[in-house]
Protein backbone atom coordinates (compact mmCIF):
# COMPACT_ATOMS: atom_id res chain seq x y z
CA UNK A 1 0.00 0.00 0.00
CA UNK A 2 1.57 3.51 -0.97
CA UNK A 3 0.18 7.09 -0.41
CA UNK A 4 1.85 10.43 -0.02
CA UNK A 5 1.48 13.80 -1.03
CA UNK A 6 3.59 16.73 -2.76
CA UNK A 7 7.60 15.12 -2.20
CA UNK A 8 6.37 12.77 0.07
CA UNK A 9 5.49 9.29 -0.14
CA UNK A 10 4.79 6.41 2.51
CA UNK A 11 4.15 2.44 1.35
CA UNK A 12 3.42 -0.09 4.06
CA UNK A 13 4.60 -3.23 3.02
CA UNK A 14 2.82 -6.52 3.97
CA UNK A 15 4.50 -7.72 7.42
CA UNK A 16 2.97 -3.81 8.51
CA UNK A 17 7.01 -1.91 7.71
CA UNK A 18 6.72 1.39 6.80
CA UNK A 19 8.58 2.65 4.06
CA UNK A 20 8.85 6.43 3.67
CA UNK A 21 11.03 8.68 1.62
CA UNK A 22 10.78 13.25 1.02
CA UNK A 23 11.82 13.77 -2.21
CA UNK A 24 14.39 16.69 -2.73
CA UNK A 25 15.60 17.18 -6.14
CA UNK A 26 17.66 19.77 -5.35
CA UNK A 27 20.43 18.02 -3.10
CA UNK A 28 22.78 15.47 -4.19
CA UNK A 29 22.69 13.66 -1.28
CA UNK A 30 20.35 11.51 1.03
CA UNK A 31 19.75 10.56 4.56
CA UNK A 32 18.41 6.98 5.06
CA UNK A 33 17.52 5.63 8.63
CA UNK A 34 15.35 2.57 10.51
CA UNK A 35 13.14 4.30 13.43
CA UNK A 36 12.14 2.48 15.54
CA UNK A 37 9.63 2.77 18.45
CA UNK A 38 11.19 1.64 21.22
CA UNK A 39 13.56 3.62 23.89
CA UNK A 40 14.26 3.69 27.75
CA UNK A 41 10.62 3.43 28.70
CA UNK A 42 10.00 0.37 27.29
CA UNK A 43 12.64 -1.23 28.95
CA UNK A 44 12.11 -4.53 31.43
CA UNK A 45 11.61 -2.83 34.39
CA UNK A 46 15.20 -4.55 36.35
CA UNK A 47 16.92 -3.73 32.42
CA UNK A 48 17.51 0.32 32.67
CA UNK A 49 19.49 0.87 30.31
CA UNK A 50 19.29 -2.38 27.80
CA UNK A 51 17.63 -0.25 25.20
CA UNK A 52 20.89 2.23 24.65
CA UNK A 53 23.11 -0.96 25.25
CA UNK A 54 21.37 -2.64 22.87
CA UNK A 55 22.63 0.12 20.00
CA UNK A 56 25.66 -0.09 21.05
CA UNK A 57 26.16 -3.43 20.38
CA UNK A 58 24.37 -3.38 16.56
CA UNK A 59 27.33 -1.66 15.39
CA UNK A 60 29.93 -4.19 16.75
CA UNK A 61 29.50 -6.53 13.99
CA UNK A 62 27.66 -9.50 11.99
CA UNK A 63 28.56 -12.73 10.36
CA UNK A 64 29.24 -10.73 7.59
CA UNK A 65 31.07 -7.51 8.66
CA UNK A 66 32.73 -6.77 11.97
CA UNK A 67 32.67 -3.75 13.12
CA UNK A 68 35.33 -1.96 11.30
CA UNK A 69 33.55 -3.20 8.13
CA UNK A 70 30.57 -1.79 9.40
CA UNK A 71 32.21 2.04 9.73
CA UNK A 72 34.39 1.69 6.98
CA UNK A 73 31.75 0.65 4.79
CA UNK A 74 29.77 4.42 4.98
CA UNK A 75 33.33 6.28 5.43
CA UNK A 76 34.87 4.87 2.22
CA UNK A 77 32.21 6.60 0.55
CA UNK A 78 32.80 9.62 2.22
CA UNK A 79 29.34 8.97 4.54
CA UNK A 80 28.20 9.31 7.75
CA UNK A 81 26.93 6.56 10.27
CA UNK A 82 24.97 7.35 13.71
CA UNK A 83 22.84 6.33 15.82
CA UNK A 84 20.84 7.23 18.94
CA UNK A 85 18.38 5.79 21.86
CA UNK A 86 15.81 8.57 23.52
CA UNK A 87 12.81 7.76 25.84
CA UNK A 88 10.88 6.41 23.31
CA UNK A 89 12.66 5.95 19.51
CA UNK A 90 15.69 4.30 18.40
CA UNK A 91 17.34 5.38 15.32
CA UNK A 92 20.26 3.97 12.91
CA UNK A 93 20.83 5.92 10.00
CA UNK A 94 23.57 7.31 7.57
CA UNK A 95 23.99 10.28 5.43
CA UNK A 96 25.59 9.07 1.54
CA UNK A 97 25.92 10.17 -1.83
CA UNK A 98 23.00 9.50 -3.59
CA UNK A 99 24.38 7.01 -6.15
CA UNK A 100 25.31 5.16 -2.23
CA UNK A 101 21.67 4.37 -0.76
CA UNK A 102 21.93 0.75 -1.73
CA UNK A 103 25.11 0.27 0.18
CA UNK A 104 24.11 2.06 3.15
CA UNK A 105 20.24 0.65 3.72
CA UNK A 106 22.57 -2.74 3.22
CA UNK A 107 24.61 -2.00 6.28
CA UNK A 108 21.56 -0.52 8.33
CA UNK A 109 19.85 -3.61 7.39
CA UNK A 110 22.70 -5.86 8.52
CA UNK A 111 22.95 -4.13 11.84
CA UNK A 112 19.15 -4.31 12.90
CA UNK A 113 18.64 -7.79 11.62
CA UNK A 114 21.59 -9.48 11.93
CA UNK A 115 23.88 -8.32 15.29
CA UNK A 116 26.13 -11.63 16.45
CA UNK A 117 26.00 -10.12 20.19
CA UNK A 118 29.18 -11.40 20.55
CA UNK A 119 30.09 -12.22 24.59
CA UNK A 120 33.45 -10.81 24.48
CA UNK A 121 32.31 -7.46 22.35
CA UNK A 122 29.96 -7.25 25.17
CA UNK A 123 31.89 -7.18 27.89
CA UNK A 124 34.13 -4.71 26.28
CA UNK A 125 30.99 -2.29 25.16
CA UNK A 126 29.93 -2.94 29.10
CA UNK A 127 33.15 -0.75 30.13
CA UNK A 128 32.65 1.88 27.40
CA UNK A 129 29.16 2.62 28.17
CA UNK A 130 29.90 2.50 31.95
CA UNK A 131 32.49 5.23 31.41
CA UNK A 132 30.02 7.17 28.90
CA UNK A 133 27.57 6.99 32.48
CA UNK A 134 30.73 8.70 34.48
CA UNK A 135 30.83 11.09 32.03
CA UNK A 136 27.83 12.28 31.72
CA UNK A 137 27.69 11.89 35.92
CA UNK A 138 30.85 14.39 35.34
CA UNK A 139 29.17 16.99 33.51
CA UNK A 140 26.35 18.85 35.66
CA UNK A 141 24.62 21.07 32.47
CA UNK A 142 23.88 17.41 31.22
CA UNK A 143 23.11 15.09 33.98
CA UNK A 144 20.58 17.42 35.12
CA UNK A 145 18.12 16.72 32.81
CA UNK A 146 17.80 13.35 34.28
CA UNK A 147 17.53 14.15 37.97
CA UNK A 148 14.55 16.33 36.28
CA UNK A 149 12.29 13.45 35.03
CA UNK A 150 13.22 11.44 37.51
CA UNK A 151 11.64 13.91 39.74
CA UNK A 152 8.87 14.59 37.71
CA UNK A 153 8.22 10.67 37.25
CA UNK A 154 9.25 9.16 40.24
CA UNK A 155 9.20 5.37 39.97
CA UNK A 156 8.58 5.15 36.47
CA UNK A 157 10.30 3.83 33.24
CA UNK A 158 10.33 7.25 31.94
CA UNK A 159 11.75 8.75 34.80
CA UNK A 160 15.08 6.02 34.67
CA UNK A 161 18.37 7.81 32.93
CA UNK A 162 18.38 6.64 28.86
CA UNK A 163 22.23 5.52 29.30
CA UNK A 164 20.86 3.37 32.94
CA UNK A 165 22.77 2.97 35.75
CA UNK A 166 26.63 0.66 35.74
CA UNK A 167 24.82 -2.62 37.57
CA UNK A 168 22.59 -2.77 35.25
CA UNK A 169 24.79 -2.71 32.07
CA UNK A 170 27.60 -4.55 33.60
CA UNK A 171 25.19 -7.60 34.69
CA UNK A 172 22.13 -7.19 31.63
CA UNK A 173 22.67 -10.94 30.57
CA UNK A 174 23.43 -11.38 26.75
CA UNK A 175 20.46 -13.37 26.19
CA UNK A 176 18.59 -10.69 28.04
CA UNK A 177 19.82 -8.51 24.57
CA UNK A 178 19.28 -10.60 21.60
CA UNK A 179 15.42 -11.09 23.74
CA UNK A 180 14.78 -7.46 23.91
CA UNK A 181 15.83 -7.29 19.90
CA UNK A 182 13.68 -10.12 19.17
CA UNK A 183 10.71 -8.73 21.20
CA UNK A 184 10.79 -5.19 20.07
CA UNK A 185 12.56 -4.62 16.35
CA UNK A 186 9.07 -6.03 14.67
CA UNK A 187 8.25 -4.41 11.65
CA UNK A 188 5.22 -2.81 13.20
CA UNK A 189 7.50 -0.72 15.32
CA UNK A 190 9.79 0.42 12.63
CA UNK A 191 9.78 2.43 9.70
CA UNK A 192 12.85 2.95 6.79
CA UNK A 193 12.94 6.61 6.25
CA UNK A 194 14.44 8.86 3.85
CA UNK A 195 15.09 12.30 2.91
CA UNK A 196 17.18 13.87 0.04
CA UNK A 197 17.75 12.61 -3.92
CA UNK A 198 15.83 9.91 -3.49
CA UNK A 199 13.62 7.42 -5.68
CA UNK A 200 10.58 6.15 -3.53
CA UNK A 201 10.26 2.96 -5.76
CA UNK A 202 13.50 1.85 -5.94
CA UNK A 203 13.86 2.06 -1.95
CA UNK A 204 10.61 -0.27 -1.71
CA UNK A 205 12.49 -2.60 -4.13
CA UNK A 206 15.59 -2.38 -1.74
CA UNK A 207 13.72 -2.69 1.62
CA UNK A 208 11.87 -5.62 0.09
CA UNK A 209 14.74 -7.31 -0.70
CA UNK A 210 17.06 -6.24 2.88
CA UNK A 211 14.84 -6.59 5.37
CA UNK A 212 13.76 -10.27 4.99
CA UNK A 213 14.70 -11.62 9.05
CA UNK A 214 12.92 -9.55 11.32
CA UNK A 215 11.29 -11.32 13.38
CA UNK A 216 7.46 -11.46 13.87
CA UNK A 217 5.60 -9.60 16.19
CA UNK A 218 2.98 -7.27 17.24
CA UNK A 219 3.70 -3.56 18.98
CA UNK A 220 4.06 -3.28 22.96
CA UNK A 221 2.78 -0.55 24.79
CA UNK A 222 5.03 1.01 27.61
CA UNK A 223 3.67 2.03 31.15
CA UNK A 224 1.40 4.77 31.41
CA UNK A 225 3.42 7.59 32.52
CA UNK A 226 1.72 9.71 35.46
CA UNK A 227 3.40 13.23 35.86
CA UNK A 228 3.95 13.79 39.47
CA UNK A 229 6.25 16.44 40.30
CA UNK A 230 8.99 16.43 42.97
CA UNK A 231 11.87 17.72 44.40
CA UNK A 232 16.00 16.44 43.56
CA UNK A 233 18.90 18.21 44.87
CA UNK A 234 22.63 17.16 45.21
CA UNK A 235 24.87 19.15 47.14
CA UNK A 236 28.59 18.94 44.59
CA UNK A 237 31.87 21.41 44.79
CA UNK A 238 31.18 23.04 41.51
CA UNK A 239 32.00 26.48 39.66
CA UNK A 240 27.95 26.50 39.18
CA UNK A 241 24.79 25.56 40.26
CA UNK A 242 22.48 24.08 37.78
CA UNK A 243 18.86 24.29 38.33
CA UNK A 244 15.48 23.32 36.42
CA UNK A 245 12.73 24.27 37.27
CA UNK A 246 9.39 22.16 35.41
CA UNK A 247 6.10 21.58 35.07
CA UNK A 248 3.45 19.42 33.89
CA UNK A 249 3.39 19.08 30.14
CA UNK A 250 1.64 18.26 27.23
CA UNK A 251 2.02 14.71 25.12
CA UNK A 252 2.51 14.33 21.56
CA UNK A 253 -1.39 14.63 20.60
CA UNK A 254 -2.39 16.79 23.04
CA UNK A 255 -4.37 19.93 21.58
CA UNK A 256 -2.40 22.56 23.34
CA UNK A 257 1.12 20.83 21.91
CA UNK A 258 1.51 24.13 19.37
CA UNK A 259 0.78 26.56 21.97
CA UNK A 260 2.93 24.84 25.00
CA UNK A 261 5.65 25.49 22.08
CA UNK A 262 4.79 28.84 21.51
CA UNK A 263 4.84 29.27 25.29
CA UNK A 264 7.98 27.93 25.68
CA UNK A 265 9.39 29.91 22.94
CA UNK A 266 8.55 33.62 24.25
CA UNK A 267 9.17 32.59 27.51
CA UNK A 268 12.94 31.71 27.27
CA UNK A 269 13.52 30.63 23.50
CA UNK A 270 16.06 33.45 22.33
CA UNK A 271 17.87 36.61 22.88
CA UNK A 272 14.23 38.73 23.07
CA UNK A 273 12.86 36.05 25.25
CA UNK A 274 11.28 37.02 28.68
CA UNK A 275 13.61 34.93 30.60
CA UNK A 276 17.12 35.73 28.74
CA UNK A 277 16.39 39.54 28.83
CA UNK A 278 15.15 39.56 32.84
CA UNK A 279 17.38 37.25 34.40
CA UNK A 280 20.44 37.40 31.92
CA UNK A 281 20.50 40.97 30.39
CA UNK A 282 18.59 42.97 32.97
CA UNK A 283 20.31 41.62 36.27
CA UNK A 284 23.60 39.64 35.02
CA UNK A 285 22.23 36.62 37.53
CA UNK A 286 22.94 33.72 34.75
CA UNK A 287 25.26 32.87 31.19
CA UNK A 288 22.82 30.51 30.13
CA UNK A 289 19.04 30.48 30.96
CA UNK A 290 16.19 29.03 28.66
CA UNK A 291 12.70 27.10 28.39
CA UNK A 292 11.85 24.04 26.77
CA UNK A 293 9.12 21.59 26.49
CA UNK A 294 9.24 17.66 25.94
CA UNK A 295 6.37 15.51 24.52
CA UNK A 296 6.44 11.84 24.95
CA UNK A 297 3.26 9.87 23.50
CA UNK A 298 1.36 10.23 26.84
CA UNK A 299 2.43 12.77 28.82
CA UNK A 300 5.27 15.80 28.96
CA UNK A 301 7.37 18.44 30.56
CA UNK A 302 7.80 21.79 30.62
CA UNK A 303 11.35 23.30 32.28
CA UNK A 304 13.56 25.89 32.17
CA UNK A 305 17.32 25.91 32.46
CA UNK A 306 20.06 28.10 34.50
CA UNK A 307 22.78 27.83 35.91
CA UNK A 308 24.16 30.62 38.04
CA UNK A 309 26.62 31.18 40.83
CA UNK A 310 25.92 29.07 43.76
CA UNK A 311 25.69 33.20 45.87
CA UNK A 312 23.43 34.41 43.30
CA UNK A 313 20.74 31.55 43.69
CA UNK A 314 18.95 32.99 46.50
CA UNK A 315 17.52 35.65 44.03
CA UNK A 316 18.02 33.82 40.72
CA UNK A 317 14.86 31.51 42.03
CA UNK A 318 12.21 34.28 43.30
CA UNK A 319 13.21 36.01 39.70
CA UNK A 320 12.82 33.17 37.17
CA UNK A 321 9.17 32.39 39.56
CA UNK A 322 8.12 35.82 39.65
CA UNK A 323 8.28 35.31 35.59
CA UNK A 324 6.85 32.60 35.58
CA UNK A 325 3.70 33.71 37.71
CA UNK A 326 2.94 36.95 35.73
CA UNK A 327 3.29 36.07 32.59
CA UNK A 328 -0.48 35.03 31.28
CA UNK A 329 -1.54 38.06 33.00
CA UNK A 330 1.33 39.96 30.64
CA UNK A 331 1.35 38.08 27.78
CA UNK A 332 1.30 40.91 24.42
CA UNK A 333 0.21 39.91 21.07
CA UNK A 334 3.94 41.11 20.01
CA UNK A 335 5.71 38.11 21.67
CA UNK A 336 3.35 35.73 20.81
CA UNK A 337 3.77 36.74 16.55
CA UNK A 338 7.37 37.03 17.38
CA UNK A 339 7.32 33.40 18.62
CA UNK A 340 5.51 31.86 16.43
CA UNK A 341 7.74 33.82 13.54
CA UNK A 342 10.45 32.15 15.44
CA UNK A 343 8.97 28.92 15.35
CA UNK A 344 7.91 28.85 11.45
CA UNK A 345 11.47 30.05 10.33
CA UNK A 346 13.30 27.44 12.48
CA UNK A 347 10.47 25.04 11.05
CA UNK A 348 11.68 25.93 7.43
CA UNK A 349 15.31 25.86 8.18
CA UNK A 350 15.33 22.90 9.20
CA UNK A 351 13.45 21.93 5.68
CA UNK A 352 16.94 22.66 4.15
CA UNK A 353 18.54 19.57 6.30
CA UNK A 354 17.93 15.77 4.68
CA UNK A 355 18.40 14.66 7.76
CA UNK A 356 16.32 16.56 9.34
CA UNK A 357 13.48 15.84 7.29
CA UNK A 358 14.00 11.84 7.17
CA UNK A 359 13.74 12.20 10.92
CA UNK A 360 11.09 14.69 10.90
CA UNK A 361 9.15 11.45 8.41
CA UNK A 362 10.62 8.85 10.40
CA UNK A 363 9.54 10.73 13.94
CA UNK A 364 5.97 11.37 12.70
CA UNK A 365 5.04 8.05 11.33
CA UNK A 366 5.78 6.37 14.52
CA UNK A 367 3.90 9.00 16.72
CA UNK A 368 0.76 9.82 14.75
CA UNK A 369 0.76 6.85 11.81
CA UNK A 370 0.69 9.76 9.24
CA UNK A 371 3.29 12.15 7.47
CA UNK A 372 2.27 15.76 8.74
CA UNK A 373 2.92 18.17 5.97
CA UNK A 374 4.89 21.15 6.61
CA UNK A 375 1.82 23.84 5.62
CA UNK A 376 0.04 21.56 8.48
CA UNK A 377 2.51 22.13 11.11
CA UNK A 378 2.63 26.28 9.86
CA UNK A 379 -0.92 26.26 10.29
CA UNK A 380 -1.37 25.60 13.76
CA UNK A 381 1.56 27.43 14.56
CA UNK A 382 -0.69 30.43 13.31
CA UNK A 383 -3.65 29.31 14.67
CA UNK A 384 -1.93 29.84 18.31
CA UNK A 385 -3.33 33.18 19.56
CA UNK A 386 -2.92 34.84 22.73
CA UNK A 387 -5.80 33.51 24.07
CA UNK A 388 -4.50 30.05 24.11
CA UNK A 389 -1.04 30.79 24.82
CA UNK A 390 -2.48 32.43 28.39
CA UNK A 391 -4.85 29.36 28.90
CA UNK A 392 -2.13 27.17 28.04
CA UNK A 393 0.35 29.29 30.81
CA UNK A 394 -2.38 28.97 33.12
CA UNK A 395 -2.76 24.94 32.84
CA UNK A 396 0.85 24.30 32.91
CA UNK A 397 1.94 26.49 35.87
CA UNK A 398 -0.35 25.42 37.62
CA UNK A 399 0.09 21.96 37.89
CA UNK A 400 2.86 20.86 40.85
CA UNK A 401 6.47 22.07 40.37
CA UNK A 402 9.44 20.04 39.70
CA UNK A 403 12.72 21.48 40.99
CA UNK A 404 16.30 19.27 39.90
CA UNK A 405 19.07 20.82 41.20
CA UNK A 406 23.24 20.53 41.60
CA UNK A 407 26.24 22.42 42.89
CA UNK A 408 26.83 24.07 46.34
CA UNK A 409 23.15 24.59 47.43
CA UNK A 410 23.53 26.68 50.75
CA UNK A 411 21.64 29.96 48.98
CA UNK A 412 19.04 27.99 47.42
CA UNK A 413 15.82 28.21 48.91
CA UNK A 414 13.73 25.18 50.34
CA UNK A 415 11.04 23.48 47.94
CA UNK A 416 8.28 24.73 50.21
CA UNK A 417 9.26 27.80 49.41
CA UNK A 418 9.39 27.47 45.29
CA UNK A 419 6.07 26.04 45.64
CA UNK A 420 4.35 28.56 47.44
CA UNK A 421 5.53 31.40 44.85
CA UNK A 422 3.90 29.41 42.19
CA UNK A 423 1.03 29.26 43.83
Amino acid sequence: MSKGSAGIRVTTLPNGLRVATDFMPHVETVTVGVWIGVGSRHEPQDANGIAHLVEHMLFKGTPTRDAFRISAEIEDVGGHLNAYTGREHTTYYAKVLKQDLALALGVLADMVQHAKFDPEDLEKERQVIIQEIGQVEDTPDDIIYDHFVSAAFPGQMLGRPILGTAEVVGSTPRDGLVDYVRSRYVPANMVVSAAGHVDHDRLVELVTLLFTDLPAGDLRGAEQATYRGGDFREDRDLEQMHLVLGFNGVGSHDKDLYSASVLSTLLGGGMSSRLFQEVREKRGLVYSVHSFTWSMSDSGVFGIYAGTDPERAGELVPVICGEVAKLAGSLTEEEVARARAQMKASQLMGLESTTNRAEALGAQLLVYGRPIPTGEVIQRIDAVDLDAVRACADRLFGSTPTVAALGPLEALEPYEATVARLG
